[in-house]
């Protein structure tokens, strides 16, 4: 487990015609069927990758089979707590492992990405100055409110993030703790960011890193070792694991040494009342500090099984075959004048597969409601939790409010303030990619073929 994310976005020719003959990994849904609202049914092709993956069909399966032997962990003294106890351990491992962590690095599981990185906001020095770009998600951009916070504007380069983020440490306080959170890959352009070099910059002015790698993992190998981060969040459910666990690992001093995320059993190692009627609370020092009441351990293991399953398939066949849906997208698009992409870094810029783009004439509400009722495709649209981001890409205007996931109450050609995503990987066949091009071009073309209404600000097939 030991590529940059930068070295493993490019392939060779030779690569993407190997990559076109190659399978998807199995995932649950690949047979479902929908209904169209011009009439009959068709295979339902799910896009929508970045906000929450499928389930491999070997993560399914390893759940199934374990979850008869389903039992309490760590402190039963029956047969199936102990099972359960040593499958959650040894999950600890296996993320650990996929992680390439170091030696003396924690793995702590929580409930997602988000929930990570507010286990990391609640446990930095109190005096520690925090530095955010204001393209992250809102699960690495808003989690620091009780800190002191920069947030840094959107870079249009890797080099001039790099640049932009020495220039704000070097005029911080040296002698106080830092932190900097940075995504691996962006959620709204799929772009892959230069995270050794964002952490050797951090480190050369004495702060530290955590990586958000929700985008990033699913995708591409992450090597905490190689990128020289302090921390990694991300969650399971995109990473084909879809059962409500998530993982934070790193340096262990400050979850150490700050008070447990969450108060209750699990977390403590000995509890006493006192005299005086208080009570003495001895936390442990290990990953249940952070880690209070029963866990997730279905979660935890489908982690476990997705990190093996993606390891075993192997990141240069999943990076090089996912690099040929990505160029098949972007070329179809390419073919639209009315589409456009939506970029930080450029065309030429590596990046996963999560494309964000915009269609003139059309509101994105309407948009996606079409391709899902006449085509079966389902994508995602709106500002995707990165609202700065998406409304700087699309030149309004950044600090304007907004509900996450609300799109703008929009009637159907009126044009829109969002934008519309397409995401995918390792389960997508290339069938799903190929009928969202044509469905794309149709549309623009033809327009639709079935009335829409706006319900509650989402567009919605007027059913009479």
């Amino acid at each position: 487990m030991s590529a940059r994310p930068n070295a493993a976005a490019a392939t060779t020719t030779a690569d993407s015609a190997d990559a076109c003959c190659a399978e998807p990994l199995p995932v649950l849904g690949r047979d479902v069927t929908v209904p169209l609202v011009t009439g009959g049914e068709v295979t339902y092709a799910a896009l929508d990758y970045a906000a929450s993956a499928p389930a491999l069909q070997r993560v399914w399966d390893d759940v199934a089979a374990y979850a008869p032997y389903y039992g309490s962990v760590h402190r039963g003294a029956g047969y199936l707590s102990q099972l359960s106890t040593d499958l959650f351990e040894q999950s600890r491992v296996t993320v650990a492992e996929f992680l390439d962590c170091r030696e003396g690095d924690q793995v702590v599981f929580t409930r997602s990405t988000t929930d990570s990185l507010n286990l990391l906001a609640q446990v930095v020095p109190a005096d520690c100055q925090v530095f955010v770009f204001e393209t992250e998600h809102h699960a690495s951009l808003l989690p620091w409110r009780d800190t002191q916070v920069t947030y840094l504007n959107a870079p249009r380069t890797p080099a001039q993030a790099v640049e932009t983020l020495e220039r704000a440490l070097a005029d911080r306080d040296p002698h106080g703790p830092a932190l900097v959170c940075v995504t691996g890959a962006s959620n709204v352009t799929g772009e892959l960011w230069p995270v050794r070099e964002l952490a050797a910059a951090a480190h050369a002015h004495g702060a530290r890193i955590v990586l958000d790698a929700a985008q990033l993992a699913p995708h591409h190998p992450v090597s905490v070792r190689e990128l020289d981060v302090d921390w990694v969040a991300f969650s399971g459910h995109k990473l084909y694991a879809p059962f409500g666990s998530g993982v934070l690992a790193g340096r262990a001093d400050w979850l150490q040494a700050a008070e447990p995320y969450l108060a209750g059993g699990g977390a403590s190692r000995t509890v006493a009342r006192r005299a005086d009627g208080g009570v003495d609370v001895e936390w442990h020092t290990t990953a249940a500090r952070h880690e209070a009441g029963s866990p997730n351990v279905i979660g935890v293991y489908s982690i476990a099984s997705a990190c093996k399953a993606l390891t075993e398939a192997g990141f240069d066949s999943l990076v090089a075959r996912e690099r040929h849906l990505i160029d098949t997208v972007r070329a179809g698009l390419a073919e639209v004048p009315e589409v456009r992409v939506l970029s930080l870094f450029g065309d030429d810029a590596p990046r996963v597969g999560v494309i964000s783009f915009v269609v003139d004439g059309w509101n994105s509400s309407h948009f996606a409601a079409a391709l899902s009722a006449e085509y079966g495709i389902g994508v995602r649209d709106g500002l995707f939790c990165a609202h700065p981001l998406v409304r700087t890409l699309l030149g309004s205007d950044p600090q304007d409010p907004g509900e996450c996931g609300a799109p703008e109450p929009a009637a159907p050609g009126e044009r829109s303030l969002n934008a519309i995503r397409v995401s995918f990987g390792a389960g997508t066949p290339d069938e799903h990619v190929e009928r969202f091009v044509g469905a794309v071009k149709e549309l623009v073309r033809d327009g639709a073929q079935w009335k829409y209404r706006t319900e509650d600000g989402r567009c919605v097939p007027d059913r009479g």
